[in-house]
C-alpha cells in the first residue's frame, strides 16, 4: 500500500496555496498513493494574526474544507488535510485543525491541535496560546486502504514532543504528522522524534512538513519523511515543494511486533 505526504512552502494568500497543493496532490495520486497528507497551515502562512482569524471557517463550509472534499473524491483517496483554521469557542482564536476526507469526498474525522507552541530565544518567538484555541481530544480511527484496514492515530506538530499522546491513542499502525516545525528547533529534534515515535509504538510515521524560506521570512525545517516500525527511513526530503511517497505493509508491522513484542511488555 502506497502513501504520501506532501511538502509545501505556503504564503499568506490562500488561493495560490491551494493550486500549488492540488498539483502536489494529483502527482502524489497519480504515483499511486491512496492516502495523501498536506502539511500543518497548508492554506497560509506568514498572515498576520487578523488574517489568519478572517480566513477561519464553520465546520462543514468554506473554500478549502471544498477544497479538500473535491481533492479527496477527484482522485479516490483518503486525504489528510494538514491543518486549517476553524472558528473556536472563543471569537478572538481559532482552532489549528486537521480533517480527514474519505475517497468519496465526505468528511470521516476532525482533529484540533491539543499542545500549543510557545518558542523564546534571541530573535525568534512564538507563542501560539495567544491566538490558538487548544483542542481536547485525541484521534484514532480506522481506515480501509486496500483490502486492508489500518488503525491511524492524527497529530500536529508541537504534539510530537508528547509522548502519552500517542500512548492514548492505543495501539496504532500509523501515525500521521502534518506539521511546520522551525529551523531552530527542527534541526535539533525533529528527525529525532519521529523516529522515536515509529520505535516506541512499533508503527509507521507519515510526516508531511512545511519546508523552505516562506515570505516573510520564516523558514521551515521541511524533511518531510516515511519511517517504517523499526525506525528506519524509507522515504525524506529536504527542503523545497514536492513529495515523499513509499509502501507500508502489515506484513512488515507484524514481523517487528513479533519478534520484539514491546507492546505487549507495557506495565504502566
Amino acid at each position: 500500500m502506497k502513501i504520501a505526504a506532501i511538502q509545501m512552502i505556503s504564503g499568506p494568500d490562500v488561493p495560490p496555496n491551494l493550486s500549488t497543493a492540488a498539483t502536489l496532490i494529483a502527482r502524489a495520486a497519480d504515483d499511486g498513493a491512496k492516502l495523501i497528507a498536506l502539511p500543518e497551515y497548508f492554506p497560509l502562512i506568514g498572515a498576520s494574526d487578523a488574517a489568519r482569524l478572517a480566513v477561519r471557517e464553520t465546520e462543514g463550509a468554506g473554500q478549502i474544507q471544498d477544497f479538500l472534499a473535491t481533492q479527496a473524491k477527484l482522485h479516490g483517496v483518503y486525504l489528510v488535510g494538514g491543518s486549517l483554521p476553524l472558528l473556536a469557542d472563543d471569537a478572538t482564536k481559532l482552532r489549528n485543525t486537521c480533517l480527514v476526507f474519505d475517497p468519496s469526498g465526505q468528511r470521516v474525522a476532525r482533529y484540533d491541535k491539543i499542545h500549543l507552541f510557545g518558542f523564546n530565544k534571541g530573535d525568534e518567538s512564538y507563542d501560539e496560546a495567544r491566538t490558538i484555541e487548544a483542542g481536547q481530544e485525541v484521534l484514532s480511527l480506522a481506515l480501509k486502504l486496500g483490502d486492508e484496514t489500518w488503525s491511524i492515530g492524527i497529530a500536529i506538530c508541537y504534539d510530537l514532543r508528547f509522548p502519552e499522546l500517542f500512548r492514548a491513542m492505543g495501539e496504532i499502525d500509523l501515525l500521521v504528522i502534518p506539521a511546520a516545525f522551525t529551523e531552530t528547533t527542527g534541526l535539533a529534534h525533529w528527525e529525532l522524534l519521529l523516529r522515536t515515535r515509529a520505535v516506541e509504538n512499533q508503527c509507521y510515521v507519515l510526516a508531511s512538513a512545511q519546508g523552505g524560506r516562506h515570505p516573510n521570512g520564516r523558514v521551515t525545517h521541511g524533511n518531510s519523511m516515511l519511517i517504517d516500525p523499526w525506525g528506519e527511513i524509507i522515504a525524506r526530503m529536504d527542503k523545497g515543494e514536492g513529495m515523499v511517497a513509499g509502501e507500508i505493509s502489515h506484513d512488515r508491522l507484524n514481523e517487528i511486533r513479533t519478534s520484539l513484542p514491546a507492546l505487549q511488555h507495557r506495565k504502566l
